[in-house]
């Protein structure tokens, strides 16, 4: 098990019970992620977390699968499938890199709050490109911590080397984020900030 796997193991419980901030800025995300999926699209959401985006958007497509490296956020987020009879949503704890992910197999990824937290973006992003269908979408949303203000990008640092955030956390900024997504050649076809200043959505499409 790697040590972000254990770390959000360990914040499982208390992830799951934490209230969304602001739930204008969420609901706005659901509603312009909706817009590019269809009734057809089989979706993959990666750091799914505790399940709850990918149960919302459930009605809106064929099939999501959601996947996390902690154990924990996919027993709760299975859980919760089964507690609202969400029958659609297949949760299961990978990595980006796992073998049963099958190139070419989706219509959409979802990513949200987790290309901060890859080692490696344009690894990451030729690998999502990978799995997805020609003209298959990529829906994201990235804490930009470079557009931050400078408490904050000084505080994330510390909180690291105190176990309090998991490592690495990249410190980007907005044009960084839109110039790795479209040197993985995507086209990206919509931006937002959902909420601003610096939690950055973009919605980016294969050739």
């Amino acid at each position: 098990m790697t040590d972000n796997a254990k770390f959000w193991d360990k914040h499982a419980k208390g992830y799951a019970k934490s209230r969304v901030k602001n739930m204008a800025a969420y609901q706005t995300t659901l509603d312009r992620s909706k817009a590019h999926l269809s009734p057809e699209d089989q979706v993959l959401e990666i750091g799914c977390g505790t399940g709850t985006t990918a149960l919302k958007l459930a009605n809106s497509v064929a099939g999501i699968t959601g996947t996390d490296i902690s154990a924990n956020m996919i027993d709760i987020a299975q859980d919760k499938a089964r507690a609202e009879g969400v029958e659609n949503v297949t949760f299961f704890q990978a990595d980006l890199f796992d073998k049963r992910l099958t190139p070419g197999s989706f219509d959409a990824i979802l990513a949200y709050n987790v290309l901060h937290l890859l080692a490696d973006t344009p690894v990451a992003l030729d690998r999502i490109q990978t799995l997805l269908k020609p003209k298959g979408r990529l829906i994201c949303k990235t804490p930009c911590l470079g557009e931050m203000n400078i408490f904050i990008r000084a505080l994330v640092p510390v909180l690291m080397k105190l176990g309090l955030a998991p490592s690495p956390v990249q410190s980007f900024k907005k044009a960084a984020l839109e110039d790795h997504i479209a040197k993985a050649g995507f086209e990206i076809v919509e931006t937002g900030l959902y909420p601003a200043p610096a939690s950055f959505f973009i919605v980016a499409r294969q050739p």
